[in-house]
């Protein structure tokens, strides 16, 4: 676990910068502004960086969390760039990263 709870730090540290990048802001304030864009699509590819690196017992006591779906997104934002959809981050931002922060949150306790 002490090499998991490494990259548990810097999943809640990805987590919440995103959180810190669009707080207080609606889509119609997101889709206006690359400065935040691109660092809300920079910080998942982070994050998925490190789930990556977790130990597959982890991932085992944790099936609650989608991995193979973080890993996909990162897939995505890494190679398929031109196909990143706004609306997908925005929801993955607003919707699904609090979900894993909560998660993320219990297994550093």
């Amino acid at each position: 676990m002490k090499d998991d709870r490494l990259y548990l730090i810097h999943i809640s540290e990805s987590i919440a910068r995103i959180e810190s990048y669009t707080s207080g802001m609606d889509f119609a304030a997101f889709i206006k502004n690359t400065l935040v864009q691109d660092a809300v699509i920079r910080n998942p590819q982070v994050l998925a960086e490190s789930t990556q690196r977790l130990s597959g017992e982890f991932k085992a006591q944790h099936v609650e969390i989608e991995w193979y779906r973080i890993a996909g997104m990162r897939n995505i934002l890494v190679h398929d760039y031109l196909g990143i959809d706004l609306e997908t981050i925005w929801t993955v931002a607003t919707t699904k990263l609090p979900d894993l922060k909560v998660a993320i949150d219990a297994a550093l306790q």
